[in-house]
């Protein structure tokens, strides 16, 4: 044992990790930009629009606001005031895209990916354009 056999712990090559579990090689490429061009595999459905906006005001509308404009009830608590997701640059934005940012969370916004289901990530954007187009309609009404 004094005189034993030198251990070399590396002689055989770890175990190969799967793909896409560990960056090695720099960053790893933005899942959103990835995610934008996905399209929204439901349909715009009295029962999806409805659990979309329960999921809405559950999970977005202490930030973003009931109507959208990033005026919820714990603004005052943030650091910075959430984005105007209905008549900002969230109205030009892709269905894959806004998925991606409640799957993955962008910035100062969390991920939701353990809080709601792909489907219910789905409803939310579908509840999202209904009041996109709402405010829309609104603001066609008010100029005539």
């Amino acid at each position: 044992m004094y005189r034993g056999e030198a251990v070399q712990p590396m002689s055989v090559a770890p175990r190969v990790m799967p793909s896409d579990t560990l960056p090695v090689h720099g960053d790893p490429p933005s899942r959103i930009a990835q995610m934008a061009a996905l399209k929204n595999p439901l349909e715009a459905s009295a029962q999806n629009l409805a659990h979309g906006q329960e999921l809405y005001a559950n999970n977005c509308a202490p930030c973003h606001g009931d109507d959208g404009a990033g005026n919820g009830s714990v603004v005052h608590l943030l650091k910075d005031q959430p984005k105007n997701i209905v008549s900002g640059s969230a109205k030009n934005l892709p269905d894959g895209y806004i998925y991606a940012v409640i799957r993955n969370g962008i910035a100062l916004m969390p991920s939701y990916a353990d809080a709601m289901s792909s489907d219910e990530r789905w409803q939310v954007v579908l509840y999202l354009r209904s009041m996109q187009q709402s405010s829309k309609d609104q603001d066609k009404s008010a100029k005539q």
